[in-house]
This record gives C-alpha cells, sequence and structure tokens, in this order.
C-alpha cells in the first residue's frame, strides 16, 4: 500500500471496462456532483464514477426490479442476497452479485478500508424506500439519511484517504456531509414524493408544526397546509449537518476541493428554498441556474480545502 492509503494493485480489467458506462451515468444523472469531481485526480475520479454506477445500480434493482415482482425481482433477490453475504464477510458467490458485486471487492481489494459494513446499511435504506414511507420520528429520518447517504460518504472517504489519526472525526464527518445532502433531496422533492405516497419527514416534525401526518389533502395536510415553518425548521437541520461535514474535510488526503463544491452546489438548493418562498409555491421543484453553478465551482476551486 502507498503511503497515501491508496492501495497498489491495479484496477480490475473487467471493472476498468465499465469507466465509459460509469461516466456517462453520473454524467446524465448526477449533473452537480459530476461537476465537483472534475476537480478530482483522475484516478480517484474514475473510482468515484465506479462507485456511482454500482450504487446506482443498487438503487435500480431494489426500486425497479424488485419493485416488479416476478422473475425479474427474483434474480434481483439473489444479487442482492449475494452481495449482503460479501458485506458479512464471504468471500463465496462473488459471481452471482453482478457488476455492482464486482466493482465493490475491487474497491475493497485496493482500498484497506473500504466499508463493507456501509453497503449492507445502504442496501437496508433502499428497502425501507419500497412501499409507502413514513417516518414516526427525528431519529428514524436521521437513521435514513445515514443508510442512502451517510454510507455513501463513508465509502468514499476510503477512497479519498484520511489522515492518519483523523479516522473517526472524518467518519463523523462523512455521515454528516452524506445526511445534509439526503436533507436536501428530500426538501427539494417533497412534491414529487407526495405524488408517490412517500412523506420522507418526520412525523414528529409535521405535528410540531401543525400538520396532521396522515392527512392526504386539506387544510392541515402537507400537500395544501403552510409549510414555511416545517421547512425553515429542515433547512437549519441541513445547515447544520453541513457545517459538521465542511469540517472535516481537513482530513482528506486529497478531493478536499471537490467535496466542498459538491457540498456548496447542493447547499445552494437550500438557498434556492428560501429563494422561491419556502414552499409557497407547489407543486414545485427548486432549480440552482447554470451560472450560479459555475460561480460556486470557481469559487471552491480557488478556496482552501480545510
Amino acid at each position: 500500500m502507498s503511503s497515501d492509503g491508496v492501495a497498489s494493485p491495479r484496477r480490475d480489467p473487467a471493472v476498468d471496462a465499465l469507466l465509459p458506462e460509469a461516466r456517462a451515468v453520473i454524467n446524465r444523472v448526477a449533473r452537480s456532483f459530476s461537476l465537483a469531481a472534475r476537480l478530482l485526480p483522475p484516478r480517484t475520479r474514475d473510482d468515484i464514477d465506479l462507485l456511482y454506477l454500482a450504487l446506482r445500480g443498487l438503487d435500480d434493482l431494489i426500486d425497479v426490479e424488485v419493485r416488479a415482482g416476478g422473475l425479474s425481482a427474483d434474480a434481483a433477490e439473489a444479487r442482492i442476497a449475494a452481495i449482503e453475504s460479501w458485506c458479512a464477510g464471504s468471500e463465496q458467490g462473488a459471481a452471482s452479485g453482478g457488476r455492482e458485486l464486482q466493482i465493490f471487492a475491487d474497491l475493497s481489494r485496493r482500498y484497506a478500508t473500504f466499508p463493507r459494513d456501509a453497503v449492507a446499511d445502504f442496501l437496508a435504506g433502499m428497502r425501507s424506500d419500497l412501499g409507502v414511507v413514513r417516518l414516526a420520528t427525528d431519529a428514524d429520518l436521521d437513521r435514513y439519511c445515514y443508510q442512502v447517504a451517510g454510507t455513501v460518504g463513508r465509502m468514499m472517504c476510503s477512497i479519498l484517504g484520511v489522515r492518519e489519526g483523523d479516522e473517526a472525526a472524518a467518519d463523523a464527518a462523512a455521515r454528516a456531509l452524506g445526511a445534509a445532502m439526503q436533507r436536501t433531496n428530500i426538501l427539494r422533492d417533497i412534491d414529487e414524493d407526495l405524488a408517490n405516497d412517500r412523506i420522507y419527514l418526520a412525523a414528529a416534525a409535521l405535528t410540531r408544526h401543525g400538520i396532521h401526518p396522515d392527512a392526504r389533502a386539506g387544510a392541515r395536510s402537507l400537500l395544501d397546509d403552510d409549510r414555511r415553518a416545517l421547512i425553515r425548521e429542515q433547512i437549519a437541520a441541513a445547515d447544520a449537518d453541513y457545517a459538521r461535514g465542511r469540517a472535516g474535510l481537513r482530513y482528506l488526503r486529497r478531493g478536499g476541493r471537490s467535496i466542498a463544491a459538491a457540498a456548496a452546489l447542493y447547499q445552494e438548493i437550500l438557498r434556492q428554498i428560501e429563494r422561491d418562498g419556502l414552499g409557497a409555491w407547489r407543486p414545485h421543484r427548486p432549480v440552482v441556474g447554470r451560472w450560479r453553478k459555475a460561480r460556486l465551482i470557481v469559487r471552491a476551486l480557488f478556496s482552501r480545502a480545510s
């Protein structure tokens, strides 16, 4: 292993062959993150793209294939079971885990600190999206944000490298930054999720602001009620997570500016929600303009990583 924490073996040629698709997928599906990833060293960027392809594949396996039912669901469950077995430490049956497991196994071989348990937690979060989504408490929301996004931060930490002695602090910061981004997704997509019978804001938070958690429509529903105070509260929670996440960038061996740029681009969605009236327009999906994104990227490029 080299001194910067990167394992010396070369990438598996079969995994290497997935790079063009990985780059195309992240450019198409995660444009803001793709912009920020351009600030990474080439080899690191390639591995981050591959990680994204694997995670996106797991999301599709559960949200599309398993949800579809039938033979398609059975095949998807077999692949997921193989990945879960690998997460638990087994090296058998890797071939049945599909290309997602192929990518995870290759990253784990080359990065000694790659967290298999984070992959298992990510899978648990994806499974929780099946069916009607309701979260009872703020702690439930915190756990969900960790499962679907904090885990990703932990996996990325292993690729970016962490300074010796700062592993615990970096792990906490990665969890916080991932949670901040997921909270942002939830606030951005409130109306779209409502249309799919998914409410990711905790029932306890809705109740605090006079909104009935089970109301589908009407004066006290999330669909129709005044939700400005609720959104303001949730934005404050996300901003606090962004601050905790940014504080940990100094622990990274490389990629600090890229992650700072990604955080800035995502956090700007919160500012756009505020500019758009804190949910006064509905249905509505806030969008940050290209020129504003470009300014944020340039600012990150010339800023300190810490």
